[in-house]
């Protein structure tokens, strides 16, 4: 389904706050994204009030296996499996009207995605070919070229796997392309309900003269 900036429902109020936030990542579309994603996919839990600031040899508590830090290139998670034919549950948002940016949120198993492990490159190149599929009519070779320019502006995704109780989200720069993982998230149990969202902070360029 693709929905048009506006037409989702705002997130509820988040939670209450704990650890040191990435404020840096919290303001962009990605975490707009994710909020959004938990609201259709998690209806009714609790959302996290912010990102936990993630830094090299100081991960906040809860942060782990499968999820690493990739220095600049942000989280990325190894998965125990890959599978073809699975068809996870997506999402589709458009922001803008003239130069139109997509974003895609996507729910199920990692073993979709079909990479044992799963980076910025990785999660990206298979929410454009997702977001290709949902746009594209096999019937109506109209709407190919449509498709393929919906997947190529793909600037952020949100996947989430509720039975491993993960998620990753994935961003691309739209002046420079670049890819990131800013956002990984640990989904709690049924009887938690809560989600808990980690931000990766970009490591500062050194001088080495």
């Amino acid at each position: 389904m693709v929905f048009m900036d506006g037409d989702a429902e705002n997130p509820r109020e988040p939670g209450k706050p704990r650890g040191e936030f990435a404020p840096d990542v919290t303001g962009r579309p990605i975490w707009r994204l994710l909020l959004r994603g938990l609201g259709v996919y998690l209806p009714g839990w609790e959302m996290p009030a912010g990102a936990l600031r993630v830094r090299d040899g100081a991960p906040p508590a809860g942060f782990g296996p499968p999820a690493y830090l990739n220095g600049d290139a942000g989280f990325g998670v190894q998965v125990p499996d890959r599978r073809r034919g699975l068809e996870p549950d997506r999402e589709i948002y458009v922001r803008g009207r003239e130069d139109p940016s997509f974003g895609i949120v996507v729910a199920g198993p990692s073993a979709a995605i079909g990479s044992r492990v799963v980076d910025a490159a990785v999660l990206m190149r298979f929410a454009r070919r997702l977001t290709f599929e949902e746009l594209v009519d096999t019937g109506d070779a109209d709407s190919v070229p449509y498709a393929v320019r919906g997947a190529r502006a793909v600037e952020n995704a949100v996947f989430l796997d509720r039975a491993a109780g993960i998620g990753l989200c994935v961003e691309a720069d739209p002046r420079t392309g670049a890819l990131r993982c800013p956002l990984y998230v640990r989904i709690g149990g049924p009887a938690e309900r809560s989600v808990r969202a980690y931000g990766a902070v970009a490591q500062p360029v050194r001088s080495h003269s």
